[in-house]
């Protein structure tokens, strides 16, 4: 379905192919376009929206299709192909025209300088304003990209974008990297940019600054006026209508079985009431032989009409269930994991973790109860070291952590689970008394049903990945009573997302989660938070 706009698209595919090189199809026969104003591309992992990207970017060729894109076209894709030996004005793609002014300025006026500045005089001063704007004033434009952090590098990439001054801006997961503060910065300079935005991502608050929302699903693309907000009050609505035309066409669908099995006994009684008729002789046997030929004619069409309906209803009730997403949640019932609600369950006293700052503020920090706390601060202010820490994987510096209850981490590296070894094998590794049929039965709750739970989990997609990782960690013995996420929702989509809060809805331990997305906290139900760093 293509996106009515009332001017001239600036981004159109027709008839887009595209399969990876084993053959996996991605994209098949896909018709996009998109005007100017900001759109939000959304869909399930493996759904296509990179792909989608990277073949209206030109970074991969389509197989079947065509690709039209009107104006300059920036594209900043998810991960940076960045030389961290390389100065910040490389990156930004301003060193020839910055050299070649600089010779100038130094007496070297010459045909070869002046063509190389061309008519961009101020390029300098364009780079540090759009640097300052991102919060990369500090930067200059000498430093190296090896001493930036991810958050910083992803910032740059932007800034290297909106230098050239593109007419369509197409983002792959930008804020995936960035702090609370980065992601403000990005997010105002979403909201200024002028043309044609493209933005994938599973950022709420980032997709709630979009005009529409794209929807790549089972190979098309439907389109939603509004945010993301707006889309799933359109969603929840839709979908109350569907669970609501499925119930009626289950109803007629019964309704019509029932009238179907009434005539087949009617019919049957007639027959029978007929053949002791035709044997008893009671008229002509002409005559009785017409009214048998009739009779079964008329019970064939009665018969036939039935039956055409109850397949008309069961049709009806097969599309009435399409309309219905199957979008699985996982459900958990962990009553072990219960702590009560005034119990000590971790306590942290003068802590100096490594690294951390001798003379900055030591971590005091006690949990009680089933808390909920989130650990917030900017990117490098310690807080996976600190939960590394608490853990025990690092030793602090001075200070103490009792750990009285079993705790887990989930680390953002989702490095827990050997690749090797299946889901089941592997969650048999954190619980090694249980069954293997009550291991079976545990990972079906957390959508592992069946063959699924004999994948290797190096042959998960990264949400798959997490959902693994999350499944040993909560149904390892003994239960965790305390869990540790460092920014879990990173490698998740938004069904992802939406599975991990209503999975930790029913856990009944403590937790301790960082992360930068708010709306996610908000829906973890965090008690308080504990701030690192400036």
């Amino acid at each position: 379905m293509s996106h009515p706009t009332h001017s001239e698209p600036a981004v159109v595919t027709t008839d887009l192919h595209y399969a990876w090189p084993d053959g996996t199809p991605v994209l098949e026969g896909l018709d996009f376009s998109v005007g100017v104003g900001r759109t939000g591309l959304i869909g399930r992992n493996g759904s296509g929206k990179s792909t989608l990207l990277r073949l209206v970017a030109g970074d991969l060729a389509p197989d079947a299709g065509h690709v039209r894109v009107r104006g300059a076209l920036g594209y900043l894709p998810q991960r940076l192909p960045l030389d961290v030996a390389l100065p910040v004005d490389v990156a930004l793609d301003i060193a020839g025209p910055r050299r070649a002014l600089q010779a100038i300025e130094r007496g070297e006026v010459t045909e070869e300088n002046y063509a190389a500045v061309g008519d961009q005089w101020d390029v300098e001063e364009r780079a540090l304003a759009e640097l300052d704007r991102l919060g990369l004033g500090h930067l200059g434009l000498d430093r190296r990209l090896a001493e930036l952090s991810g958050g910083e590098a992803v910032l740059l990439g932007l800034a290297g974008q909106l230098l050239r001054g593109p007419d369509v801006l197409l983002l792959d997961e930008p804020t995936n990297n960035l702090d609370t503060g980065a992601r403000d910065r990005l997010y105002r300079a979403v909201t200024e940019f002028r043309g044609t935005l493209v933005v994938v991502s599973h950022d709420r608050e980032l997709l709630d600054l979009v005009d529409s929302v794209a929807e790549l699903r089972d190979g098309e693309v439907s389109w939603f006026g509004g945010n993301f907000s707006t889309y799933e009050d359109a969603l929840a609505v839709a979908q109350e209508a569907a669970q609501r035309d499925v119930r009626v066409a289950e109803a007629d669908l019964r309704r019509q079985r029932r009238e179907l099995v009434d005539t087949q006994v009617k019919l049957a009684r007639r027959k029978r009431y007929g053949q002791k008729m035709f044997e008893n002789k009671r008229e002509p046997k002409i005559v009785m032989g017409a009214r048998k030929r009739s009779a079964e004619q008329s019970a064939g069409r009665l018969r036939n009409e039935h039956e055409d309906k109850v397949r008309a209803a069961r049709e009806r009730l097969s599309d009435a269930e399409l309309a219905v997403r199957d979008d699985d949640e996982i459900r958990v019932d962990l009553p072990a994991t219960e702590v009560p609600a005034g119990r000590t369950v971790l306590s942290l006293t003068d802590l100096l973790p490594v690294y951390a700052d001798p003379e900055g503020p030591r971590v005091q920090l006690e949990l009680r109860g089933p808390e909920r706390v989130a650990l917030v601060g900017p990117n490098g202010s310690g807080k996976t070291t600190l939960l590394r820490t608490i853990v025990g994987e690092l030793e602090p510096v001075a200070g103490e952590v009792l750990r009285p209850v079993p705790l887990r981490y989930l680390p953002q590296r989702l490095d827990v689970l050997d690749e090797e070894r299946s889901i089941v094998a592997n969650a048999a590794r954190f619980a090694p008394q249980a069954t293997e049929n009550a291991l079976r039965a545990r990972l079906a709750r957390f959508l592992f049903r069946g063959a699924r739970a004999d994948q290797p989990v190096g042959t998960l997609s990264g949400g798959e990945r997490f959902r693994a990782t999350l499944a040993a960690l909560l149904l390892a013995e003994p239960a965790p009573q305390v869990l540790l996420l460092d920014e879990p929702t990173n490698n998740l989509d938004l069904a992802g997302i939406r599975q991990l809060t209503t999975a930790l809805a029913d856990y009944r331990g403590a937790l301790i989660v960082v992360s930068h997305d708010p709306r996610f906290l908000a829906d973890l139900g965090v008690d308080r938070e504990v701030r690192l760093g400036a």
